[in-house]
């Protein structure tokens, strides 16, 4: 079997925050910081303890999204394509680009005025990519990442949040498109990478996604597939996981995902997580897969 996400980055919770609502799930419940920092590291013992080498790192100070080290690139070997996020996230890039640069990795920017929400919005599974659109990233940008780390991409878009007379909504903090699921993690999960003419398998949520794009993944014959629904994926953050193709590390809230996985063999590691989902992001937005 080929392990996967042998080894990740991750950041720390000392600056994480709220304060620009930048996805739709912040809410004014205020974040309990002393509980937040204990998710973190309850987190990175599961990461560790599922036989996966983490590689800390401080967060950038003044960056309240810091905390999610899985939107500042995405990386494959010996390169980094470098994200460009919402402009309250903007700060991140350059200290990204400066880490990366010193774990030994060629980082590349993206063509200006380009969105890209680094490994949040772009799944490896193999050789296959999967790449989220519509929201955080243009397609153009999925495009350029996709040929230049020598994947072969699958365009999917997930369905965008709708306002009270049916419309697709506008965030007010980043002026961008807004969807419960703006980035592809929160949508779809890599549980295990193709080995040994074996297929790969993923968790995905149909719901979660256009009729094109569900149509897409329903015919898609090169990976197998576990459902989600729609509720495990949005209240439950389901997919948003880290599996090395053994063990997966996931969230508590999702009891019907994790029971198919036990079913399937994979031992199944599940944390609570209350505070930093505030941000819109939980276990695999705050680990960014370096190997």
């Amino acid at each position: 079997m080929l392990n996967i996400n042998n080894t990740v980055l991750m950041s720390d919770a000392k600056h994480f925050s709220t304060e620009q609502p930048i996805n739709p799930y912040y809410h004014p419940t205020p974040v309990d910081y002393n509980k937040a920092i204990l998710e973190h590291k309850i987190i990175h013992e599961l990461l560790t303890q599922a036989g996966i080498k983490v590689v800390k790192v401080p967060s950038p100070t003044s960056c309240q999204d810091g905390v999610y080290t899985a939107n500042w690139a995405l990386v494959r070997g010996k390169k980094a394509v470098l994200a460009r996020l919402p402009d309250a996230r903007h700060h991140e890039e350059n200290y990204a680009e400066k880490i990366l640069t010193c774990l030994g990795k060629k980082v590349y920017r993206l063509p200006k005025g380009l969105k890209f929400s680094g490994q949040g919005d772009s799944l490896a599974c193999g050789d296959l990519l999967f790449c989220g659109s519509g929201y955080r990233s243009d397609v153009a940008a999925q495009t350029f990442v996709a040929k230049k780390l020598g994947y072969k991409r699958i365009q999917l878009q997930a369905i965008p949040q709708l306002d009270s007379a049916g419309k697709p909504t506008i965030n007010r903090s980043s002026g961008w498109a807004d969807s419960f699921f703006y980035d592809l993690d929160l949508a779809i999960a890599i549980i295990k990478a193709p080995a040994d003419s074996k297929k790969g398998l993923i968790a995905y949520c149909p719901d979660a996604f256009t009729p094109k794009s569900r149509k897409l993944l329903e015919k898609l014959d090169t990976v197998d597939k576990i459902k989600v629904s729609i509720n495990e994926a949005e209240k439950g953050f389901a997919t948003n996981l880290v599996s090395t193709g053994e063990t997966v590390i996931m969230s508590a809230h999702a009891p019907e995902l994790a029971k198919e996985l036990r079913h399937r063999g994979l031992t199944v590691l599940t944390a609570d997580i209350t505070e930093l989902s505030k941000g819109g992001g939980f276990i695999r937005c705050i680990s960014l897969t370096l190997d």
